[in-house]
């Protein structure tokens, strides 16, 4: 067990390594959490190459590990990477056991592709004794090679106006079109459009026949596949679960049910709604997205024609994206802060909330190469509802130039930002 096998060097630096690496340095345990064929196992090992490495998809070592739990901790080398620690949820209070005995920092670097927070077995095992660190799939900054500084600029009001000099709509189009239609996950974004989509459904039918029975009991697994269709052609639009409950002819509860398993399995993310009262954000709808585009647009079947043909569904398909990019942005920018999407009784919605305390900043998504004023009226409303907390916003569009709006610290910005800073 105590054996440590070469680790290749990967193919992108990740750049939540400096905030693992952080909390290494100062807490026993530390959790890398994210969907399974994300980068967490390669993180691990490469970040920590000299820690001992124990996986318990081997199905004797997580036999090991459910029989006798104290044994198997007492085993390990240390210090140790665990892997797929939700495969043998008995190890979380002897893990605790052990470090309320030894609480030197980074004795335990567990990963997880279910959330454990999520699931009754673990969620309170290790309380108060471990620091999560989500790790989301590659961010279209990663795969350009860039620090992804879009969200600390927004944040320290670093965006500046900038009239682009040469005309890179097409070549901007393009790219920002492989991204969203490419997704994160390694394995597919190193493929061809057809083979990437081969690999997602691939993918998803070995999640939901194999990984759903560590979180879950269901009566019928494809039914949650069937969900998840029915969510990547409602991705970024408001969940109704009495929709979805007629159209799969079942329960509201099933239907609760099987939302939950994906959010455990990190297919599906909730942004809940933001009010200027707090005590009224939770009585109003959330949004839903699947947490990786690229996943989203093979269960929709979207392809690169469908940016121009399809554009009110490839507008919620670049939702996602933004969503998605935004929340690993987070990671490694400022861990504290919270995503909310906002919509009044008008029906004024900005797309993506961000607030730290009482700081507020908006983000829209505009599928399109201009702008005009009408197009800042989410931001302007959002601005008007949170007074002198509101920081500033941006409306993301497919232009190449950086042009304020009308709304006090708002820019029309590029999407290429996202990307290429």
């Amino acid at each position: 067990m105590a054996e440590t096998p070469p680790v290749d060097s990967p193919l992108y630096t990740r750049l939540l390594a400096g905030a693992l690496r952080t909390a290494l340095a100062d807490t026993p345990v530390v959790c890398l959490l994210g969907p399974r064929q994300v980068g967490k196992t390669t993180l691990a090992r490469q970040l920590e190459p000299t820690m001992g490495y124990v996986s318990l998809d081997d199905a004797a070592t997580a036999g090991f590990a459910a029989d006798d739990p104290a044994g198997f901790v007492a085993a390990l080398p240390s210090p140790v990477i665990l892997d797929e620690v939700q495969r043998a949820p008995e190890l979380l209070r002897a893990i605790k056991l052990s470090v309320d005995n030894d609480r030197r920092p980074g004795r335990f670097l567990l990963t997880g592709s279910a959330n454990l927070l999520m699931l009754p077995r673990l969620g309170d095992s290790l309380a108060g004794r471990m620091e999560i660190i989500d790790l989301h799939p590659l961010t279209a900054a990663e795969q350009a090679g860039q620090p992804g500084t879009f969200l600390a600029r927004l944040l320290g009001g670093d965006l500046e106006p900038a009239v682009a000099t040469t005309a890179a709509t097409t070549t901007g189009s393009d790219t920002l079109v492989r991204h969203v239609l490419g997704g994160g996950f390694p394995e597919a974004v190193a493929r061809t459009p057809g083979r990437a989509r081969a690999w997602h459904r691939s993918y998803l039918r070995t999640l939901i026949e194999r990984d759903v029975r560590d979180v879950a009991n269901l009566r019928d697994p494809q039914e949650l596949m069937r969900l998840l269709e029915l969510m990547a052609l409602r991705t970024g639009q408001l969940l109704n679960v009495s929709s979805l409950a007629n159209e799969l002819g079942v329960r509201r509860e099933t239907v609760d049910h099987y939302l939950a398993v994906c959010e455990r399995l990190f297919l599906l993310r909730r942004l809940q709604p933001w009010h200027g009262n707090r005590a009224k954000r939770l009585i109003k709808t959330p949004k839903v997205h699947l947490v990786d585009s690229g996943l989203c647009a093979t269960l929709a079947d979207l392809e690169a024609a469908d940016a121009i043909g399809q554009r009110q569904r490839f507008g919620h398909l670049l939702e996602t994206f933004v969503v998605q990019q935004l929340a690993a942005q987070v990671g490694w920018t400022a861990p504290e802060l919270k995503l909310w999407h906002y919509r009044d009784k008008d029906q004024v919605e900005v797309d993506v909330v961000i607030t730290r305390g009482r700081e507020v900043w908006g983000v829209e998504v505009k599928a399109a190469a201009t702008v005009t004023s009408r197009d800042g009226t989410g931001l302007r409303r959002l601005a008007d509802r949170s007074g002198a907390d509101f920081k500033g916003g941006a409306l993301l569009y497919t232009g190449s130039s950086t042009i304020p709006l009308e709304t006090r610290y708002c820019l029309a910005v590029p999407m290429a930002r996202l990307w290429d800073i």
